[in-house]
């Protein structure tokens, strides 16, 4: 019998956008290619073989990673954290919808989130 994972429906954006952002984030400039596919490599193994608690702390890294970034002057960055924001809150915001606990482990990145996209909206014209 297989186990029900309603999460891994919510992966595939992230699993398509995050690779480069994180490795952007990672690196703080300009990532390899190489740097890219053990991102996307990471994040294969986590969706195929990990859990959706571990899934849910790698974008809790994540989320850290874009705390940790804030401010920096370098565009590659600056765009690759953008992307993480926009595609972890669109991610969390799913998992409302969703059973399980989820969307309770996540409430308090989803919050982060949806103050960094409020103050990122007040910013542009």
């Amino acid at each position: 019998m297989v186990k029900s994972a309603p999460w891994l429906s919510v992966t595939p954006e992230p699993e398509r956008e995050l690779p480069a952002a994180v490795a952007t984030l990672v690196c703080g400039r300009r990532p390899t290619d190489e740097a890219i596919a053990d991102e996307a490599a990471r994040i294969e193994r986590l969706v195929l073989r990990g859990s959706e608690r571990r899934w849910d702390s790698y974008l809790h890294q994540v989320v850290e990673l874009i705390d940790e970034r804030a401010g920096d002057a370098d565009p590659d960055v600056a765009r690759a954290r953008e992307v993480a924001i926009a595609v972890i809150a669109n991610h969390h915001n799913l998992l409302l919808a969703l059973p399980g606990r989820g969307a309770r482990r996540t409430e308090i990145d989803r919050r982060r989130l949806a103050r960094l996209l409020a103050t990122r909206n007040e910013e542009q014209p």
